[in-house]
């Protein structure tokens, strides 16, 4: 029997790091030329997808690359001090210990992630980390990743806690998980209709394993 794969994002789904991402973007804003998130535009942003929050901000297309860049490169100096979100490392060590095979697909550094998981203790449980620049989505690294490790799509299940990793999944026809946990609400996520959405880790296991593969 084939074991099936799990592939999580990072930001917001593995790692609680919205917090130091809004930081990070509002002493960047002068620099960047867009204006600095308030708390209450924070919230209205989780209510905008990708492509909407890129509109709202101002920010040239072209300038996104390199405050993507800046912002991994500054966001290395915290990651050692940064959560994992409350109740995902039992979840992942469940699922391993179940023999679902792991792994994330993110667009932060790979050195960001592969440090955080070493001082978190979670290094063990993921058997790929595949890190790339993603303005609007992830289906290229999908395919990518689902190519090397020769693994079929209908064999997984991705999890991701924002608009761009539905839409991804959903081009890379995957089935996914939308977390409310992360930076995207409820709503939005729900009007991407992905497979499941689910508010807290302890429902991954359950979720996942009642999903027809």
């Amino acid at each position: 029997m084939t074991q099936k794969v799990i592939i999580f994002d990072f930001d917001g789904t593995i790692a609680d790091t919205v917090d130091a991402l809004v930081s990070i973007a509002n002493r960047l804003a002068g620099e960047f030329g867009y204006i600095p998130i308030t708390q209450d535009e924070l919230s209205l942003l989780r209510n905008l997808s990708s492509r909407e929050i890129i509109k709202y901000s101002g920010i040239s297309i072209l300038k996104i690359p390199f405050l993507v860049k800046k912002v991994k490169t500054e966001l290395k100096t915290k990651i050692k001090e940064l959560e994992p979100i409350s109740g995902i490392k039992e979840a992942l060590v469940a699922l391993n210990n179940e023999g679902y095979r792991l792994g994330i697909i993110t667009s932060n550094s790979l050195e960001n992630v592969t440090a955080f998981i070493k001082v978190n203790d979670l290094d063990n449980l993921f058997e790929f980390i595949s890190s790339g620049v993603t303005i609007f989505g992830k289906t290229t690294i999908i395919n990518n990743v689902l190519k090397q490790k020769q693994i079929k799509p209908q064999e997984v299940i991705y999890v991701g806690d924002e608009t761009r990793d539905i839409e991804a999944s959903k081009k890379a026809n995957i089935k996914v998980i939308a977390v409310t946990w992360g930076f995207n609400s409820e709503e939005v996520l729900a009007k991407q209709n992905p497979d499941f959405i689910i508010h807290h880790p302890s429902q991954l296991l359950e979720v996942i394993n009642c999903i027809n593969f």
